[in-house]
Order: structure tokens, then sequence, then C-alpha cells
């Protein structure tokens, strides 16, 4: 579900970290940037995409949409946007809408200038993976998911014994996307995504995924009144993009209706466990676990690209941080989310599945981790750089300018911190004498100034 989903994608709405319905339970918890996308599934998942810039459909993240009553005041009278509907109505026939369909969906429906504000001020939205894990694995988050689990322990088992993929990671992802359910977005569907298809920026996706939706209203699955979700056109409580939807959502209930939105999470987290497992999910293999590497480190072999046995790694001197031998569950590498001065991972296959679901490493850690205190794991036992700051975008691009201005290329100036550049970075900090982790710190831009 990277599309469920560059540092900008950001498609759909907030995280929240309480479950339940006092509003006192709640804590905001903005999804994480997205890294820049690797493969995804077809019709990724529903909720990542709604407003990203970048290439995947999942958004960065951004803090959590304001109440309806917020959203709707500034639902106003456009004509170029009706005018645009018309116009529209055409080729969502030529697509196999029916027109009645179509016309009964855009009952009502107006152009929502909250909607274009959000898509335009999420790209600066940026955070320390510290803070964005403080928020995400909250106290608050794990009691509720524990309780989710307790009180969904049935539907939830079964879900595991079909699609193979643990209740905790299931309830994990769930309690990231709405707050097991607390907060599953208001905003109408189908004008979040019609606005946003006027407005043009990213004109092609948002056009498909109102099809999408179209189709799915078709289909009898929901009504128009009742497809709400985040201002990006993520929906329900594991907040499933339209494409991915019609790709992946589950009948788990048997009544023959997909219902990711109702009061039952049932269809919700069965979709979602369908989604996880076709992106290769493997029962009993961990997402990651955490390690504590010896001095002398050679952190060239730190990162995605290199892969070795936990056995190799702990013959090179990579502790697991409880202590104890890290079994064999497959090639893994060696993940440094906030360089040499936080904590360390040893990442599996898993890593990557959780990944389609949302491109960001602080995402993934997020579920990850959050599975596994749901499941009576402890918290991360390395401290964080708290000292550190997070780098604006046009930090990040002005980085990139230097490092290549130096001879340390970049191979392109976006702002989105891929594999070049830290390999740009890490080549930079040896010439400086530093520890050459690659993370992009703001004492590395200092230095670069």
């Amino acid at each position: 579900m990277r599309a469920f989903l560059g540092s900008l994608f950001m498609a759909c709405a907030a995280l929240w970290a309480g479950a339940g319905p006092s509003p006192a339970a709640l804590e905001a918890s903005p999804r994480p940037a997205a890294r820049p996308a690797a493969g995804q599934p077809a019709a990724l998942p529903a909720v990542a995409l709604a407003a990203g810039v970048a290439v995947s459909p999942r958004p960065a993240a951004r803090p959590a949409p304001g109440p309806t009553t917020s959203t709707e005041s500034h639902r106003v009278a456009n004509t170029a946007f009706e005018r645009w509907i018309d116009g529209f109505r055409p080729r969502a026939i030529r697509a196999g809408i029916a027109p009645e369909v179509y016309d009964r969906a855009f009952r009502g429906v107006r152009y929502n200038t909250s909607v274009i504000q959000k898509d335009r001020n999420q790209a600066e939205f940026t955070r320390q993976i510290w803070d964005y894990l403080d928020s995400a694995v909250s106290p608050t988050r794990v009691r509720n998911g524990r309780e989710a689990l307790r009180r969904h322990r049935q539907t939830l088992a079964a879900i595991e014994r079909r699609y193979g993929v643990e209740a905790e990671v299931v309830t994990a992802v769930w309690g990231l996307e709405s707050a097991y359910g607390a907060y599953k977005g208001d905003i109408p569907v189908i004008e979040a995504l019609a606005t946003l298809a006027h407005d043009g920026r990213r004109k092609r996706f948002f056009e498909d995924q109102l099809i999408a939706a179209l189709r799915i209203l078709q289909s009898g699955d929901t009504a128009p009144g009742s497809m709400r979700g985040s201002w990006a056109g993520a929906m329900g409580h594991t907040q499933f993009i339209p494409t991915s939807y019609l790709a992946y959502a589950q009948d788990f209930g048997g009544d023959g209706r997909r219902d990711i939105w109702g009061d039952d999470p049932a269809d919700a987290l069965a979709s979602t466990a369908h989604y996880l497992a076709k992106a290769g999910w493997q029962k009993g293999q961990p997402w990651g676990v955490e390690v504590v590497l010896p001095r002398g480190f050679d952190f060239d072999r730190a990162g995605r690209r290199v892969k070795k046995s936990p056995s190799d790694w702990q013959r090179m001197g990579v502790r697991a941080a409880t202590g104890g031998t890290i079994p064999d569950h497959g090639p893994a590498s060696i993940l440094l989310p906030a360089g040499a001065r936080g904590a360390a991972f040893m990442i599996f296959d898993n890593f990557a599945a959780i990944e389609r679901y949302n491109t960001a490493d602080a995402y993934v850690i997020a579920v990850g981790h959050l599975s596994d205190r749901i499941a009576g794991g402890g918290p991360i036992r390395a401290e964080w750089p708290r000292d550190d700051r997070a780098l604006s975008r046009n930090e990040k691009i002005e980085m990139q300018e230097r490092l290549t201005r130096r001879g340390f290329d970049t191979r392109g100036i976006d702002g989105i911190i891929g594999p070049n550049t830290i390999a740009a970075v890490r080549a930079f900090q040896r010439s400086q004498g530093m520890v050459p982790d690659g993370y992009t710190s703001f004492e590395v831009l200092r230095r670069l100034r």
C-alpha cells in the first residue's frame, strides 16, 4: 500500500493516536513524509496517495484535519469547477460509469477550498523520526491497540488464519491510520477528489481515483453520503484510496458488500491483511529487530542495498539490543533512520511489505514497533539525537546543491533524500573526518555552508 501513500506524497488524512470515542483519548499523529518510491503493487492501497506531489501514491504526513465544520465552511460555488464537472461526465461514462450514478454522486458537490489549502501546505511538513514515533507509538496508542486487539480478537484471529498476517500487525496499521476507527475522516470523497482533479496539480492521478470512486458507488458497496474520508480521498478504518479498494478490498463479513466505512471494522481489517499478503508479507518473520552496532562498524555496510544473514551480521559484532541471538529470518539490512547517533535496526523482507502501504521509513518503523508493543514488547532502547532538527525541503535542496558543487554529485536537485544523496553525504562526511553514516543532519549542512 505504498498507495495506501519523494518526500512529499501526502495522500491521506492524518493519524490519530487514541482509540475510542472520547476526544480526550485522541492524540494527533501526522503521517511521515515518504521515501523515494521503490516498486509498488498495482492500485496501491487506499491510504496513501491522496495528496502527494511525488511519485508514489502515498502522501507525505500532515497534521490531522480539522473538524468537519471547518471543512464545510470552505465549500464554495465555483463556476469553473461546475463546468469541469459537466466536462468530466462524458469521460466517466466512457469509462463505464452509468449517467445516473454520476449525477447522483455529484449532487450537492461543491469546490472545497479547504482541500486545496491542505494540499498546498503538505509539502513543507516535516518531523524528525523520534518526534513522529513519540506520537505514533505513544502510551495511549499502545494501550488502545491492546484493547482493540482484545475487543476484536476473534475477528483478527480469523483474518490472520485466512491471510497469514499477524493480528498485531493489522491492528497497528489500523491504529496509525484511524486511531482504531476513532477518526476515519468526514470529507465527501467525491468532492475532495473532484476538487483536486480540477485543481490540476496531479490531474491524472486524481481523475483516476475519481473514476475508481465512482466505480465503487456503482458496485453498490456504499452510497455517496457514506463515502467519506480524508481530504485527499483515503477512506475507511485503514484509509484505502479508491484504486486500492478496487484491487484489494474484501467482503470478510460475507454480506455482499466490502464495507470499510462502517462501525464493524472486519472488512477493512481483512482488506489490509489482504493487501499486506499480496505485498509479500511472510508470517513469522519480524519487520525488524533493534540492534547495537560494534565499535568501528563500517557504515558503508548500512543501508538497504547491503543484505546479509543475521548470523553474518552477528559475526561482524552486531547484537540484538535485548541480548541473545537473532534467529535467521532471511537476508537482512542495517537501517539507521537517524544516523549513527540514533537507533539501529536489522530489517527483513517484511519491512518492504509494510513499505508498500507507505514508503516512509518512519511509518514502517512505527507500524512495526507499534505491533511489537501491542504484542507485549518493550520500547526502543537507544537514545535519539534530540538536539538535531529536521531540515526543511528548501534546506534539503540547498544541501544537494552544495554537495554537487563540491564534487559530491547527488544526481538531482529535488529535495528528496534518496540513495544518491545519502552516498554523496557519506562521501562528504569522510572528507570532513565525520562519521560516514549518510545522515542528512543540520550539522552536515552547516559544514557545507
